[in-house]
């Protein structure tokens, strides 16, 4: 199975180019300034001058969803990034140490999993008040206790290998085995993993934006823009299309990719 023929991995790895193109491209340069309001052209539909039309601020759509783009990836980077490193730590530690410590790290996941990402982005709003900063943070939370289970679930299996134990005669410490020997073996599963909850973040944070509690303005979020376009949608529905298809075409594509590497990087499921 090559990488170009397996259509998942080609497609959403074409989204995914796509969405990094649109993020790098805002940094540089944008239709429109995505922070001028110009009330004269409020609501302007699609044409030349406003590709994609105007907001209700008179602001370029176009320029909204680039910048915004930008805005999703990086909460999906810190998020992801918090939960896989931590996640991580905790789940070879459960692994390599077993006993006391691994039923610790199991019921500290039970009970994080008792608080979604959306309940503990209120109480951290409720403390700190709203902004990108606590969304990520209590995305990240969130996140820790999956890939702390994933790890140890992976991590255990490869404890049993032949070559482990064969480790371990030759005195080989725990750490020594869990940096040579586990953490190289699981990668490929941790790297689908954060796949698929990169995808996930950037939707928890379209919601927590829609709700007021993730990126505030005037930075411009697609999750904000569907919240202003919902009392406009007889007037301008097409400010709802937009930022709903960048969202639904950006989780589509890291979910593809996600499958894509999965099959690409298990043996198991090679034909």
């Amino acid at each position: 199975m090559t990488v170009l023929r397996h259509r998942s991995f080609a497609v959403g790895a074409a989204l995914t180019l796509a969405l990094l193109i649109a993020a790098a491209l805002s940094l540089a340069w944008t239709p429109w300034p995505p922070y001028e309001i110009d009330m004269d052209a409020a609501l302007q539909p699609p044409g030349p001058g406003h590709w994609l039309g105007t907001d209700a601020y008179g602001r370029n759509v176009t320029s909204l969803l680039l910048v915004g783009a930008r805005a999703s990836l990086l909460v999906g980077v810190v998020a992801v990034g918090i939960g896989l490193v931590l996640g991580t730590a905790l789940g070879l530690l459960a692994a390599a140490r077993r006993g006391w410590v691994e039923e610790a790290v199991m019921r500290l996941a039970d009970f994080t999993f008792a608080f979604p990402a959306l309940l503990l982005a209120i109480m951290l709003t409720a403390v700190f008040g709203p902004g990108m900063v606590n969304a990520m943070v209590a995305i990240g939370i969130f996140y820790v206790p999956t890939f702390a289970r994933v790890t140890r679930a992976a991590a255990t299996s490869v404890w049993a290998r032949d070559y482990v134990l064969a480790a371990r005669a030759c005195g080989k410490g725990a750490w020594r085995i869990t940096l040579d020997h586990v953490l190289p073996n699981i990668a490929p599963l941790l790297i689908v993993q954060a796949t698929v909850q990169f995808a996930l973040a950037i939707l928890a944070e379209a919601a927590l934006s829609y709700l007021g509690l993730g990126t505030q303005p005037p930075q411009p979020s697609w999750g904000r823009m569907l919240a202003e376009a919902q009392t406009l949608m007889f007037q301008a529905p097409l400010l709802a299309v937009w930022p709903g298809a960048a969202i639904a075409l950006a989780v589509l594509g890291l979910n593809l990719l996600g499958d894509g590497l999965r099959d690409l990087l298990d043996p198991r499921m090679q034909r």
